[in-house]
């Protein structure tokens, strides 16, 4: 194996345990190693690196700004894996500034790369006149109406500055004033969010190079016009991160959808994070900056444009380069459900398994509409996560209570940073005639399950969609999911169960094949661990395969040590945080951690158990993290369905097989490449070729 490039910072050997957020930065260095690996097309690269930046925001955001709530409250107490807040937060920033200039080093690389390719960020004086004209002209018709100048004075305060948002700091002097005769004067513009970032330059003559120019250098090269009878001596850009997360009382609030409303308004005045600031900025601007928003530390230097996250609509503003990109894919349909006349009669003979993004998500799609056209079905009950902008479901739930249907969809507002979108369909469902619960107080719904109930000659049937991603048909094309087509009659009871805990008094019940957090879920998956370590310590066959997109509960991570001492084989497949230390003597020896991170998002999770030979395999919603396991509705269901658990078996062998995309989580916390001379096996790809023949 090869070493990834990252320091050996968050090893922490002394503890058992790998933190959290720093394990989290270390997923994010695999992320920026995809940017920076050359068997990857350059119009890909591109959105790797965007990617680095929208999942620090969030980072920051969220994570850190918990962090420093803890800091400003005076906690100083050591978390599981021996950091204090104050010591975690030094290290944080440390590794992110680390992060953060590597991330710049690689995008300057990709530049030059581009330029090569007749792609390029050119700068206002390298343009030809004609160029420049065009540009002015752009300016002042598009860009200038919608600039405001702010001042900062004693007359007028400080002005709210959005996060996330990119800003200019403007440090002027009068006309004709020696630059040491009086202090200067300040003022801040933001940049226009409602313009794209790059603004295409026409064409040079006879050239077919394609030139772009960022809207921050653009307003730069004409900040004079802005401020007539003062010169600038000193234009950098700066982008504040706030705290973006909060906290509810939703037994005190009247009307939720009304209460995160409101929420969503405060955060635009939470609490300054980070502050990022170009390279050079003139020394004043800095101080008024760092006055106002009293921030010592999370100040970055950025050597390159701010917030490199525009780099994923750049990609697809650019039409045609093929070479530059990933070969186009389109999922198939799933062959067992192509061609018949109803979704039904099929899941009545067998159950279906789907695998996005190979396989497609109209299935989704097409086993609700199906659902809500159907005159013998007489209820459709769903959950709904994360919605995609145009969503096809949606449109056939309101359908179906249109036409006097019973339709139940639980909705959760509180998905970070979908609250908006969220309340938009939620009220959309009321409209239509829709029974819209907002979940259980004090809980996420974050179990992904569709319930159909439909006449059938002198009985009721139920068909249960189960996946383990969000009804999102746009990320559909992105993750790597699985979904779960049965018409079980067990899993139906157990479905009917929690769609009847989830939006009346039901108390929790007790369900036969479903396990749910936050009741059970945690202490089935307990028992199934402690199962496999029983059979090892017997001499029977014992194995763990499990598939996450996060482990740090460290509840699980004991149970998981426990079971490699009793000499289970566990091999866990986790795309990111990890806070279990594997290979450990005497500990974790018998444990395996790897990672994959490839042109899709690892998203599924699968959980295997050997149990003495005869395998039991689990799709699930819930990562195993506290809380995934103690503060939200998740769900574990059991494959019954011989020919599907030996599908998702063999989905799961061909990740576990991967030596070209998989990192090896080491003892000290670092992550290892394979190396080797076996022939080169990337999963993804294998994946693409088993839809292949699924034409």
């Amino acid at each position: 194996m090869t070493t990834t490039m990252q320091a050996n910072e968050s090893s922490h050997t002394h503890s058992h345990y790998i933190n959290r957020d720093l394990s989290w930065i270390e997923f994010n260095w695999r992320v920026l190693e995809e940017a920076q690996d050359a068997n990857n097309p350059l119009l890909e690269r591109i959105k790797f690196l965007a990617i680095v930046s929208s999942n620090l925001d969030e980072f920051m955001s969220v994570r850190v700004a918990g962090i420093m709530d803890l800091l400003k409250a005076g906690y100083a107490k050591k978390d599981f894996t021996g950091y204090t807040p104050s010591g975690l937060i030094k290290r944080i920033n440390k590794r992110v500034g680390k992060i953060a200039a590597e991330q710049y080093k690689t995008y300057r690389d990709i530049g030059r790369q581009l330029a090569k390719e007749g792609i390029a960020f050119s700068s206002y004086d390298d343009l030809t006149i004609t160029q420049k004209k065009a540009l002015d002209a752009y300016f002042l018709s598009i860009v200038f109406p919608v600039l405001t100048p702010m001042a900062v004075d004693q007359s007028r305060p400080f002005p709210l500055v959005h996060s996330q948002a990119l800003y200019l700091s403007v440090v002027l002097q009068r006309e004709g004033e020696a630059p040491d005769e009086e202090e200067p004067y300040f003022a801040i513009v933001q940049v226009p969010s409602n313009l794209s970032r790059f603004v295409t330059v026409p064409s040079r003559a006879s050239s077919k190079k394609v030139e772009f120019v960022l809207l921050e250098d653009l307003i730069e090269r004409h900040i004079h016009t802005l401020f007539s009878g003062y010169v600038p001596v000193g234009v950098q850009s700066f982008r504040l991160t706030r705290n973006a997360d909060f906290t509810l009382n939703e037994e005190g609030a009247e009307d939720l959808l009304e209460e995160i409303e409101k929420e969503l308004q405060r955060r635009k005045w939470g609490s300054p994070v980070r502050l990022e600031v170009q390279r050079g900025i003139h020394p004043y601007a800095l101080g008024m900056l760092k006055d106002e928003f009293e921030l010592e530390e999370g100040i970055f230097e950025i050597e390159g444009p701010i917030d490199l996250s525009f780099l994923m609509k750049l990609s697809g503003a650019l039409p045609g380069y093929a070479h530059l990109r990933f070969p186009e894919i389109e999922p198939v349909y799933p062959r067992e459900l192509r061609g018949v006349d109803s979704i039904f009669d099929v899941l009545r003979q067998q159950d279906v398994l789907v695998h996005h993004p190979y396989e497609s998500f109209d299935a989704v799609n097409d086993f609700v509409s199906e659902a809500a056209l159907d005159p013998h079905v007489l209820a459709i009950k769903m959950t709904l996560y994360r919605v995609s902008g145009k969503s096809a479901l949606i449109q056939a739930l309101s359908k179906a209570a249109e036409s006097g249907k019973q339709v139940t969809v639980v909705v959760e507002l509180k998905a970070r940073f979908d609250e908006e979108r969220n309340i938009a369909w939620a009220r959309k469902l009321e409209k239509a005639g829709c029974h819209v619960v907002y979940g259980l107080v004090g809980l996420k719904t974050h179990a992904k399950i569709t319930l159909v109930v439909r006449q059938e000659t002198d009985e009721l049937r139920r068909y249960v969609h189960v996946g383990t991603g969000n009804y999102n048909d746009s990320t559909a094309r992105l993750y790597t999911d699985a979904g779960l087509f049965t018409a079980n009659a067990t899993i139906g009871e157990d479905a009917s169960g929690l769609f009847n805990e989830m939006t009346g008094y039901s108390a929790p019940l007790h369900l036969q094949a479903f396990a749910v957090a936050p009741t059970d879920l945690k202490p089935r998956l307990f028992d199934l661990i402690r199962r496999e370590a029983s059979h090892a310590a017997a001499g029977k066959p014992a194995r763990i395969i499990a598939k996450l997109n996060s482990l740090s509960n460290q509840e699980m991570v004991d149970e998981l040590y426990a079971a490699s001492r009793a000499g289970v084989r566990i091999d866990l497949i986790v795309r990111g945080v990890c806070c279990l230390r594997p290979g450990v003597p005497g500990l974790s020896e018998h444990i395996t951690v790897r990672s994959v991170v490839d042109r899709f998002l690892e998203h599924s999770r699968i959980i295997y158990f050997e149990n003495d030979g005869n395998p039991e395999v689990y799709l699930s919603s819930a990562d195993w993290m506290t809380r995934n396991l103690t503060r939200r509705v998740e769900l574990l269901c059991p494959v019954f369905d011989l020919k599907v658990k030996m599908s998702l078996i063999r989905m799961l062998n061909i990740v576990l097989a991967d030596n070209v995309k998989a990192r090896m989580l080491q003892p000290s916390g670092m992550y290892e490449r394979f190396a080797g001379d076996k022939p080169a096996f990337r999963s993804q790809f294998e994946a693409m070729a088993i839809r292949s023949w699924k034409k």
